[in-house]
């Protein structure tokens, strides 16, 4: 297996007595496109943030391409693609002029491929920055963190602007970058319908832990919705293993587990005796079930 692009260890944080990330434990590793979901306060921009060493944790640590992320190497930063939640686009530039500037730091900034994409995407690049719409601020945003093919490419947020027909064209760049296994992606979006396609592996950040970090099918597989249909009223505390909702109405139930195995469908069907039917969830249920 190939080191990790990024190795995090037991990392916390803690902001007036509370912990905005608690003991999180992850690899980041070539070849992933991993999506970072969670609601407004999770955690989402400070674990991406701290990731990426702006940010100091009370306690763990962070290796990116095997440098202490606080500490990184002038090459290992040369590696990295970073858009921020909040751009940070010089506003009396034109696009043009903000795109010279980040190139001149990379010796193998790919002009053709940034012409291409400004043509695909539309960019407005002789306008002053100040002047640009939002999304058309986080297009070039996006431009400013692809154009030197880094190895890490980190994107908080980077579509919550986009119109549909571009957030299609972001996610076909996300698509070929994912073809190259030598690079890696971290994502953030609210978006569930974007992170599912994009995505092979997802984080979801729930008061500051990660409640899930794995292949997005394994997540999949392991939440289930069961529909339950029995010959007599159910019982009012009806517990299933690993449940994470109970939804009772006389003779039938819905019950959301998680940990999902084929076998608990034949155990509540003889202990109800009832039919078990089981229903598959998309990405966006799954998170709505497991903020219940």
């Amino acid at each position: 297996m190939a080191d990790p692009t990024v190795s995090v260890r037991d990392l916390t944080t803690w902001r007036d007595s509370k912990a905005v990330l608690d003991s999180i434990s992850a690899d980041v590793l070539p070849g992933d496109i991993i999506g970072v979901l969670g609601k407004n306060g999770a955690g989402k921009t400070t674990l991406l943030e701290t990731l990426l060493g702006f940010s100091r944790p009370d306690r763990g640590s962070v290796a990116v391409f095997g440098e202490d992320a606080l500490h990184l190497s002038a090459a290992a930063k040369a590696r990295i693609g970073f858009l921020p939640q909040q751009d940070e686009l010089f506003g009396m530039l034109n696009g043009r002029q903000q795109l010279a500037i980040v190139a001149a730091f990379h010796a193998h900034w790919d002009h053709a491929l940034i012409e291409r994409l400004t043509a695909e995407w539309t960019v407005p690049l002789t306008r002053r920055i100040d002047s640009l719409s939002v999304g058309e601020r986080q297009k070039l945003g996006v431009l400013a963190a692809l154009g030197h093919h880094p190895d890490l490419l980190v994107l908080d947020e980077p579509v919550a602007s986009l119109d549909p027909i571009a957030r299609r064209q972001f996610l076909q760049q996300l698509f070929a970058i994912g073809e190259n296994e030598r690079r890696a992606v971290l994502f953030s979006s609210h978006i569930v319908s974007d992170l599912e396609r994009a995505a092979n592996k997802v984080w979801i950040v729930k008061d500051g832990r990660l409640h899930w970090q794995g292949e997005l099918d394994a997540l999949k597989e392991s939440v289930v919705r069961l529909h339950i249909r029995s010959r007599a009223p159910l019982p009012a505390n009806l517990a299933a293993p690993n449940a994470l909702a109970t939804r009772i109405d006389g003779n039938t139930a819905m019950v959301t587990v998680t940990q999902w195995q084929p076998a608990l469908a034949d155990t509540l069907a003889s202990q109800f005796d009832a039919r078990i039917d089981v229903e598959g969830l998309g990405l966006e249920d799954i998170f709505l079930e497991l903020h219940r």
